[in-house]
């Protein structure tokens, strides 16, 4: 198994140097918000597809309060689950999500992915949040406002902020943070302190890798639907497969670039977060935040397509870090040639290089075991260099001469 990479933690001596006046924290400025992904509302599309799209919608509201309902009556009550962030040296972006959880329930635990997706969301909970123990002071941030009916309980606070009708936060915190892995916490009424990784990206790094999770680093038959559900609902988490190679490719780039973030893309809804996170350590690939996607259709964010999420993604790290130029890594199953070409064609001159690993027939569909078929995208149309193989060491052996050359590494 390829080694592990080593990052740099910030210990308790650094953080107790650190200024302890409350951060502040402010409306996090996504593209989700952006005219690029107003066509994935209900207000948009055929007649036909609206009443879907609504209909999907009431459906999820009803659930989710007969759900609530019922496990209230149980005892249960608000936990948060959070999740890794990232950021720079000027700002950071945090994500958690609180949801209806027993007494004795654990955040982050490894679980089935039929588990995580019965979870049962927590709406306009108080969530205290503080950064290498340094408190931030919050406002109401995210959109939940602009598509929820107004709640005076969400106005600004200096003690807490209040997650949306998903149970989501998303916030920006305005603090200057040195390189390396920081540690934020997130407590709710009852509830001990959970934690989750900050990763913060040095000033001076040029190179960002994104790359896909399902099919890429670890196998999952995302095209055949049925096979996919099994694994993302059913399977052992612990008994999940890594792609031949893509540990030590992804290993081989992370020495070559050692100040290089990596970003984990996955379609994956965040209630399986855990599940990925933990693949992510035990398979040895490099730390990195995961971006996954809410599947709650409410009508901002109605269920979006695999290329959309990608794409809206992609597009904020654009944003995120301008001055950054990307590697694109991901496989010809999920549309990801044609998603990372519309990347480089719209950011022309920041993307240096796209990886594709081809799926086998056998991988790519049920038919394709039968007749050798398969059901996997084109190769892209870019000026962007684009390099292929099956496993991670077919990619090695073209990919990482060309970037050593590129980027003038010995």
């Amino acid at each position: 198994m390829a080694r592990k990479r080593v990052t740099q933690h910030v210990d308790s001596a650094q953080a107790d140097e650190m200024p302890t006046v409350p951060i502040e924290v402010h409306r996090a400025s996504t593209s989700f918000d952006s005219p690029k992904a107003i066509s994935a509302t209900c207000r948009f599309g055929e007649p036909w597809v609206q009443g879907g799209r609504k209909a999907i919608t009431q459906g999820f509201g009803a659930w989710t309060q007969f759900s609530t309902k019922l496990v209230r009556r149980w005892g249960w009550y608000p936990k948060v689950e959070p999740y890794a962030g990232y950021g720079t040296d000027d700002y950071s972006r945090l994500v958690c999500r609180t949801v209806l959880a027993p007494g004795g329930s654990r955040s982050g635990e490894l679980m089935r992915g039929i588990r995580g997706m019965l979870a049962v969301p927590a709406a306009g909970v108080r969530v205290k949040i503080e950064i290498d123990g340094v408190p931030v002071n919050q406002v109401q941030v995210g959109v939940s406002e602009v598509y929820d009916r107004y709640d005076s309980s969400r106005k600004t606070s200096w003690e807490y902020a209040v997650s949306d009708s998903a149970g989501y936060l998303d916030l920006v915190a305005e603090r200057g943070n040195t390189p390396g892995i920081h540690v934020v916490s997130y407590q709710v009424a009852g509830r001990r302190k959970v934690t989750s990784e900050l990763f913060v990206v040095p000033v001076g790094a040029k190179v960002g890798i994104i790359t896909d999770v399902d099919d890429t680093i670890m196998v999952t038959h995302a095209p055949s639907p049925v096979k996919a559900a099994y694994n993302l609902l059913l399977l052992n988490p612990k008994k999940r497969s890594t792609v031949p190679g893509m540990s030590a490719l992804f290993t081989r780039l992370a020495d070559m670039m050692p100040d290089a973030p990596f970003f984990y893309l996955s379609t994956s809804p965040w209630n399986v977060e855990s599940s990925i996170r933990n693949f992510i350590a035990e398979q040895g690939y490099p730390a990195g935040p995961l971006l996954l996607r809410d599947l709650d259709p409410r009508p901002k964010t109605f269920v979006p397509s695999g290329v959309e999420h990608k794409l809206q993604f992609a597009e904020q790290l654009m944003e995120d870090f301008p001055d950054m130029k990307f590697i694109l890594i991901g496989d010809d199953g999920q549309k990801d040639p044609v998603t990372y070409a519309t990347i480089a064609r719209r950011y022309p001159g920041r993307v240096l290089a796209i990886a594709i690993r081809e799926l086998s027939p056998r991988e790519s569909s049920a038919l394709g075991r039968v007749a050798g078929l398969t059901a996997t995208q084109p190769m892209p149309v870019t000026d962007v260099p684009v390099f292929t193989g099956t496993t991670g060491a077919n990619i090695m052996k073209t990919m990482l001469p060309y970037l050593r050359n590129t980027l003038g590494i010995q």
